[in-house]
């Protein structure tokens, strides 16, 4: 999850020793968190515009669908046009698409003229736009951390905090709106937080080019061959698969608590609706200031440690202690206590997932392993409603625990994700033993090289650190 500076060249940067470019981060953070809070307003006054407006239950259960659907296949196939035509004119053609569904969606109501076809339509336009524009954002953050010149640790620490406070604080302004104003009014805000997104990347981000070290790829391929060749890096690389998979499995897992364990959890234990906002709310309080300790410290911690240590702090006590029957307020104080883990891991994640993917391939490879690790979040609430007739709401939360322990610990614990450590500055990838480092013409397609010299590396690093790991 690593590479060229996109405010200044890195001549630039060679004649101004110790310099810090600050703009490129600062604009980067900025324009997530107007994109993110636009999502996050999103999902609280949608469905509540549709349920007041239709009266439909099932109608307000399928805009998110609408909605989530097309995001996850349009970032999935975006990544070799962004690759191709940079990801700065996809995130603001993205940020602008969305904006101009969501104004007319209040221009149309108010006219007395919008239909559910048509607001289902819209949905899915601001799906198919904001899948791709979100993923090109993900781009910006190794070079505007080198920019900065802070580790890359620092970068996806402060992205985190950025995206756990737009979840915290998005639904509340959606909230407020809704209240005092109108969910129609709410619509009009998205609109204009998606247009700050792009006016932001327009002005103060840069595309990222190719470190001169790095193996070169041939763009002038066509888009099947090029969507390929990030999907034969995504399978070669094994480190980078295993935490696709990881993720892909613990979201599924969330999705599927969020949306009916907890819910059906608080209506039992007669803690009521009022308290499936408290947990949220300290759980997403504690990891932010968990984020902003990571941003600073991460890059000299053990990136593996941290990774279960996190992980399992933010993933399985909730299962246990709800499942266990204790109080709201040890609920409470073990939600707290895993925001603070929960924190710690996405710094760490993202930095191992830019480090492994070439600047070159990053918009092919970062898309669709983003949009692997979304798959199973529109059927969590199946799985979550399946597990609570089949068990109840005890048995659920025991299952549901049972299965994120497997799910963090198997890969977790296995050498290959020794392959973490941060490498030095200076490394290089390295082909296996008895291999050449490079392929002969027609042997091997670049994506594929790319994916085994980052394997031999990880594998190197494995052997080298294993000593020293074996005592973390």
């Amino acid at each position: 999850m690593s590479h060229q500076m996109p405010a200044v060249t890195s001549t630039e940067a060679t004649e101004v020793p110790g310099k810090r470019f600050l703009g490129a981060l600062i604009g980067l953070l900025s324009a997530n968190a107007a994109a993110l809070s636009a999502n996050r307003v999103l999902s609280i006054a949608l469905p509540w515009f549709v349920l007041t407006t239709t009266g439909s239950i099932g109608k307000t259960g399928l805009v998110a669908f609408c909605q989530i659907l097309p995001y996850v296949i349009s970032q999935a196939l975006s990544g070799p046009v962004i690759d191709r035509i940079g990801p700065k004119k996809v995130s603001v053609f993205g940020d602008l698409t969305s904006m101009t569904a969501m104004a007319i969606a209040p221009v149309l109501y108010l006219t007395g003229t919008l239909s559910f076809g048509v607001l289902l339509m819209l949905l899915a336009v601001v799906g198919i736009a904001d899948g791709p524009a979100n993923g090109a954002k993900g781009l910006f953050v190794p070079p505007a951390t080198r920019a900065a010149r802070v580790p890359l640790e620092r970068g996806t620490g402060l992205c985190g905090a950025v995206e756990r406070t737009a979840t915290t604080v998005g639904p509340a302004i959606a909230g407020v709106i809704v209240a005092s104003f109108g969910s129609v009014y709410a619509l009009w805000v998205t609109s204009a937080l998606f247009g700050v997104s792009a006016l932001i990347v327009s002005t103060t981000l840069t595309n990222p080019v190719p470190e001169p070290d790095e193996l070169p790829v041939d763009d002038s391929a066509g888009y099947l061959v090029r969507l390929r060749e990030g999907a034969d890096f995504l399978r070669g690389a094994g480190l980078l698969r295993a935490i696709v998979g990881m993720l892909a499995a613990t979201n599924l897992l969330d999705q599927a608590f969020m949306t009916v364990l907890l819910p059906v959890w608080a209506k039992e234990s007669g803690n009521g609706p009022a308290v499936i906002g408290l947990v949220v709310s300290v759980f997403a309080a504690t990891s932010i200031v968990a984020a902003l300790v990571a941003a600073g410290l991460a890059e000299r911690l053990p990136r593996r440690t941290v990774y279960l240590v996190g992980m399992l702090i933010g993933g399985i006590p909730r299962f246990v202690a709800m499942a266990a029957g204790v109080p709201l307020w040890g609920v409470l104080a073990v939600l707290a206590i895993g925001g603070l883990g929960s924190g710690f891991v996405n710094p760490i994640v993202g930095a191992v997932t830019y480090e492994l993917i070439p600047t070159a391939l990053l918009g092919r490879v970062k898309t669709l392993a983003q949009a692997v690790t979304w798959a199973g979040i529109p059927f969590g609430g199946l799985v979550g409603a399946g597990l609570v007739t089949v068990a109840g709401v005890t048995g659920a939360l025991w299952i549901v625990g049972g299965l994120y322990l497997v799910a963090i610990g198997v890969p977790g614990m296995s050498r290959q994700w020794a392959g973490m450590r941060k490498a030095p500055a200076t490394a290089a990838p390295t082909a296996p033993t008895g291999e050449p480092a490079a392929s002969t013409a027609g042997e091997r397609e670049p994506a594929a090289t790319a994916a085994r010299e980052a394997d031999a590396e990880a594998a190197r690093r494995t052997a080298e650190s294993a000593p020293e790991l074996a005592t973390t």
